[in-house]
C-alpha cells in the first residue's frame, strides 16, 4: 500500500474482539504506519475513558506505528453524542448514522446535524445506507460537500461498507476536504483491512496531501 493507515478499529472496550495491544500488533505486522482505536462511545464514561486513553497511549509509546486515541460517535438530532469533556481528552472523533432512517432526505439531515457540530472530525462509512433506503440527488451531496468544506469536516473512506463512491471521494478531493482509510475492524485480523479504500482514492486521484493525518504517513 502507497498510504498503509487506518483510523477507524475496535476493540473489546466496546463491541470489538480484541484488545488494544492486539488492534496496535496487527496494525504493525501489516505494515502500517497509522492505527486508530476508535470504540463507540457509548460504551466509555468517565470511569473508563481515562483507562481507555491510557491504556492506547502505553502500547503507542511501545510501537513503531503512530496510534490515535479516537472514538465513534453516533449522530442524534442535533449533533454527535460525544460531550464536550471527552472531545477535548481524545485525538479525534469520527461520528457515524448508526439509527435506521426510511429516507435518505433523513439522513442527509443527520449528517448535517454533526458536520456542524464542533466536536466531530470524521464522518464515518458515509452513504452506508443508501442502498437500502434510496440514494440521494445529486444537489443534495452537494450542500452535504458545501458544507464538510466550509466547516473543515474530513470523510472517512470505509472498506467494511465500500462508501463512498469513487465521485463523491473525487469531489471531496476536488474541494479540499481531507479523506481517511477505515477497516471499521471488529477484531484485530480486520485491523489494516483498507485495500478497497486506498483503491478508490488512488482512482479518484488522490494523493498524500488530500489524507487528513499526512504527516504520519
Amino acid at each position: 500500500m502507497r498510504f498503509p493507515h487506518d483510523t477507524h478499529t475496535h476493540t473489546v472496550y466496546s463491541d470489538g474482539s480484541g484488545s488494544v495491544v492486539d488492534n496496535i500488533a496487527a496494525a504493525e505486522e501489516k505494515g502500517l504506519k497509522l492505527v486508530a482505536i476508535t470504540d463507540h462511545v457509548h460504551y466509555l464514561e468517565p470511569k473508563n475513558l481515562n483507562s481507555y486513553i491510557s491504556e492506547i497511549k502505553r502500547w503507542a509509546g511501545e510501537s513503531e506505528v503512530f496510534v490515535l486515541a479516537g472514538v465513534e460517535a453516533n449522530i442524534m438530532p442535533g449533533g454527535s453524542d460525544v460531550p464536550d469533556w471527552m472531545a477535548k481528552k481524545l485525538d479525534f472523533v469520527i461520528a457515524s448514522v448508526h439509527e435506521w432512517v426510511e429516507r435518505p432526505e433523513e439522513y442527509l439531515e443527520l449528517v448535517k446535524s454533526a458536520l456542524l457540530d464542533d466536536n466531530v472530525d470524521v464522518i464515518g462509512h458515509f452513504g452506508a445506507s443508501f442502498p437500502y433506503i434510496g440514494f440521494p440527488g445529486a444537489e443534495e451531496l452537494e450542500e452535504i460537500l458545501e458544507l464538510a468544506e466550509e466547516r473543515g469536516k474530513a470523510f472517512e473512506i470505509s472498506s467494511r461498507y465500500n462508501v463512498p463512491d469513487v465521485d463523491f471521494v473525487r469531489k471531496c478531493i476536488k474541494r479540499g476536504i481531507k479523506l481517511t482509510f477505515a477497516s471499521d475492524a471488529h477484531s484485530p485480523r480486520s485491523v489494516g483491512n483498507v485495500g478497497w479504500s486506498e483503491s478508490v482514492f488512488l482512482k479518484a486521484g488522490g494523493k498524500k496531501e488530500d489524507l487528513l493525518f499526512e504527516e504520519f504517513l
